[in-house]
C-alpha cells in the first residue's frame, strides 16, 4: 500500500492524501482506491506492474471522495477489469461530477470530462466475495457513516481489513455522512477479530481494536457536546467554537475540518 500524506484540500499535494493500495492473488490483482488524480492512479498502475504481470481484475472504491476515486480513469482501458463499490456509489459519484470537473480539473488533466468519473461496474449491496485465485475478498457494505457509501475489504489470507475512510488516524476525521450512523458502524466492526487495519488516512497499518479508539473518543464526544449544547439552546455558531475544542492539540488539520463536523452533527441531532 501506499500512504498519503496529511494535507488539507488547499494543499497542492492533495491528491496524494489518501492510503491506497493493491492485493495480488494467483490469478488477478485488486486494487483498493486508486488516488485523487489520474496521474496518482497512473502510478499505482506502474507500480502494480512493477511488482506482478498478473491482470488487473478487480478495482475497489471504499467510497466517492475525490482522494479515492479520480485515479478510477487511469485503469479504464485495461481488459476485463470490473470496478467494485457501494451500491450507494453510482448515485453519490454521478452527484458529484460536476463538482469533481469544477473543483479537481487539474487532478483530472489537460481535458476534464465527466467520462474521467468512473461509475461501478460491480456494485455492493450486502456483503461479496471476490476471488482473485487463492485468494478471496470479502467486500462489506456499510449503513451511512463517514459517506453515504463506505465499503470495507478484508483479506482473509493476512487478516487484514482495508477500512477507507471510516478509519482516520492522526488526521482529524471528515464527516459527510452521519454522526450517529458512524458511530454504530465503528462499534460492530470493534469487535471484528482482524490482524491489522488499514486506514483511510494515517499509517500503512495498525492494531485492532486499539487504532479506532481516538477516532471513537472524537465521535462520541462531539455527539455528546453537540447534543448537549442543543438542549442548552446553543446556536450552532457557538458549537462550532466550544464543542471538542479539547481535542484540537491532538489531531492534525483540526482547523479544516472540525467547524465543519461540528455544524453537521448539529444538523443531524437538532431533529432527534
Amino acid at each position: 500500500m501506499h500512504q498519503g500524506r496529511h494535507v488539507s484540500l488547499e494543499d497542492p499535494a492533495r491528491a496524494d492524501s489518501a492510503n491506497i493500495g493493491f492485493i495480488v492473488g494467483e490469478r488477478c490483482v485488486a486494487i483498493v482506491d486508486t488516488g485523487g488524480s489520474v496521474a496518482m492512479g497512473a502510478a499505482l498502475l506502474v507500480t502494480v506492474r512493477a511488482a506482478t504481470e498478473k491482470p488487473i481484475c478487480y478495482v475497489i472504491n471504499s467510497h466517492g471522495h475525490f482522494d479515492h476515486v479520480l485515479g478510477n480513469a487511469a485503469f479504464t482501458d485495461l481488459p476485463g477489469v470490473q470496478f467494485a463499490g457501494h451500491s450507494n456509489l453510482a448515485e453519490n459519484l454521478g452527484a458529484s461530477t460536476d463538482f469533481f470537473l469544477r473543483q479537481f480539473a487539474a487532478e483530472l488533466g489537460p481535458a476534464p470530462a465527466a467520462g474521467q468519473i468512473v461509475l461501478p461496474t460491480l456494485q455492493v449491496a450486502d456483503r461479496q466475495e471476490l476471488d482473485l485465485g487463492g485468494r478471496a475478498l470479502e467486500l462489506q457494505a456499510h449503513a451511512t457513516a463517514h459517506s453515504h457509501a463506505d465499503l470495507t475489504v478484508y483479506d482473509r489470507e493476512t487478516g487484514t481489513l482495508w477500512l477507507g475512510d471510516l478509519l482516520f488516524m492522526e488526521r482529524i476525521p471528515a464527516l459527510d455522512g452521519s454522526l450517529l450512523g458512524w458511530i454504530e458502524v465503528m462499534e460492530r466492526l470493534q469487535v471484528i477479530a482482524v490482524n491489522r487495519v488499514v486506514p483511510g488516512h494515517g499509517p500503512a497499518s495498525a492494531p485492532w481494536p486499539a487504532a479506532s479508539l481516538p477516532q471513537m473518543s472524537y465521535l462520541q464526544s462531539l455527539r455528546d457536546e453537540v447534543r448537549a449544547g442543543i438542549g442548552a439552546g446553543e446556536f450552532m455558531e457557538d458549537l462550532m467554537k466550544t464543542a471538542g475544542a479539547q481535542q484540537r492539540s491532538q489531531w492534525l488539520l483540526h482547523e479544516f475540518n472540525h467547524e465543519r463536523n461540528v455544524s453537521r452533527a448539529f444538523t443531524e441531532l437538532e431533529w432527534e
